[in-house]
């Protein structure tokens, strides 16, 4: 998710060698990052020329996107529990001169209830030209960003939903006053390029969809730009074809995701990589006319590495960092988008957003309430990777948290009942990142480390909700639940030790 901007002074710059690896857990180990190799060539590979094959929503394949959709308790205009969506297939097209975006998103989702209608949300200014339900077109008004579908469904039923669309996509505001970001969603640079950040919500500005974290689902993309540009999406890149003056390559997301994990990007963009010690090869995204930047990245490797003795394997099949013009980043699932108007990351920045692909995208909270959940894991990781760092022990980079979390509990609320208008503060960050720290003196490093490690391997692939975790929480360390109550809805920040 999109760091505080006060964690600037606490961030490195420097890429870390094997002996940092061992600050949070004796047992840690790893190499440094492989050196960064030339950019790598575009594939030598074609779309396929057949008609693919039609969507089966009742495919037994799709299972694992059954969700528990809710309607959000913080964004409740965001989403709607009645749609269960299991699988998108993204078919966009990008003209950077007239900004104009077509598109086709074809929807297999399961209707929660009976009644006459289904309700996505899509951005106002994309016009719908059709919908289809199961290949019958089919009457929809499209008001404000509300998509409604007029026709009978019926509980538990699957259909496949096909919406075409043009337009010229607008961020939506979002419910911050952070000085790094003010708008979510679809992004056009001066120049045409695109890119896309959407947390709290925000994936409605450019496809129809389910705005809201519970509803988890496979993505599959299909981006066509002018060339040289390249569209970038979440997931691998499994076909690339240059035709009359076009590029187009398909991607595919094999694990369900939430709407806000998803991403793409479009435009002139060169490819770098180096590898794991395990063998994952990851991608560096860049701005073809500086190549160089990419060596900036390349120490995520070796804190990928780090994060995997911590926290266990790694939970999807690909991984990649894309660089932009925001003043911001977040995690998205398998491609991590990064901004900063000066093109530098700090080797923190890529630990913490490498930790979401467990705490935040293997497992998601059911509701925007409880993103403490992601950022405070993903805070206190960092924490631990900043101390071996720079020499310092975690209590005294909990120290200097502590400083910055009495102000924002202040400003923003408890972590886990914070003011919606005030989203992303640091808040949900250092206070839940202390939580983690006491707990650790309180039960003890083994047990500790085993517990995080547990969480994202309980039940991948879901939502949480937050008497769900707590629960867990205290089942496995027997510390009371008032502990954990106290540091995450308490208006005052809690004693440490």
């Amino acid at each position: 998710m999109r760091l505080p901007r006060r964690l600037g002074a606490l961030l490195l710059t420097t890429a870390l060698g094997c002996g940092l690896l061992t600050a949070c857990n004796d047992d840690s180990s790893g190499d440094a990052a492989q050196p960064a190799g030339s950019p790598t060539p575009a594939r030598d590979v074609s779309l396929p020329d057949e008609t693919k094959a039609p969507p089966d929503p009742d495919d037994p394949a799709l299972d694992p996107a059954l969700s528990r959709p809710v309607e959000d308790s913080l964004y409740p205009d965001v989403g709607d529990p009645s749609v269960d969506a299991l699988r998108y297939d993204l078919d966009l097209a990008w003209s950077p001169d007239s900004r104009t975006l077509d598109g086709d998103a074809i929807i297999e989702l399961r209707s929660t209830e009976s009644g006459d209608h289904l309700q996505l949300d899509l951005g106002e200014p994309l016009e719908v030209s059709s919908v289809t339900l199961d290949g019958a077109e089919v009457e929809f008004q499209h008001v404000g960003k509300d998509l409604v579908v007029e026709a009978p469904v019926t509980k538990d039923e699957r259909y496949v939903l096909d919406v075409a669309y043009s337009g010229t996509p607008q961020p939506t505001p979002a419910p911050t006053n952070r000085t790094d970001f003010s708008t979510t969603g679809w992004t056009i640079t001066p120049d045409g390029e695109t890119w896309t950040m959407q947390e709290p919500y925000g994936a409605f500005t450019w496809y129809p969809v389910n705005d809201q974290p519970s509803d988890k689902a496979y993505y599959d993309f299909t981006l066509t730009v002018p060339s040289p540009w390249i569209g970038i999406a979440n997931g691998v890149m499994t076909a690339q074809k240059e035709y009359g003056g076009l590029t187009t390559t398909a991607w595919h997301l094999s694990k369900p995701a939430s709407s806000y994990v998803v991403t793409v990007a479009m435009g002139d963009y060169t490819r770098t990589t180096n590898t794991t010690q395990s063998g994952l090869e990851i991608s560096y995204w860049v701005p073809s006319d500086r190549p160089e930047l990419a060596s900036g990245l390349q120490a995520a490797a070796a804190g990928l590495d780090w994060l995997k003795n911590l926290l266990g394997p790694y939970p999807f099949d690909s991984l990649g960092f894309l660089l932009n013009d925001s003043r911001s980043g977040m995690e998205t699932q398998t491609m991590i988008s990064l901004g900063a108007t000066d093109y530098t990351t700090s080797t923190a920045v890529l630990v913490h957003e490498m930790a979401h692909q467990w705490y935040g995208d293997e497992v998601t909270p059911q509701d925007w309430r409880d993103v403490w959940m992601n950022e405070g894991m993903a805070m206190y990781l960092q924490g631990c990777w900043e101390a071996a760092a720079d020499g310092r022990t975690v209590d005294a980079v909990m120290d200097h948290y502590a400083e910055l979390e009495r102000k924002a509990r202040a400003a923003a609320g408890p972590p886990a009942a914070y003011d919606p208008q005030q989203f992303g503060q640091g808040n949900i960050y250092y206070g839940p990142a202390l939580m983690w720290h006491e707990l650790r003196k309180k039960i003890g490093d083994d047990a500790f480390w085993k517990l995080v490690r547990a969480w994202p391997a309980r039940a991948p692939e879901t939502n949480a909700t937050y008497d769900e975790y707590l629960d867990w929480l205290v089942n496995r360390t027997h510390v009371h639940r008032s502990f954990f109550d106290s540091w995450l809805l308490d208006p005052t920040t809690p004693p440490r030790s």
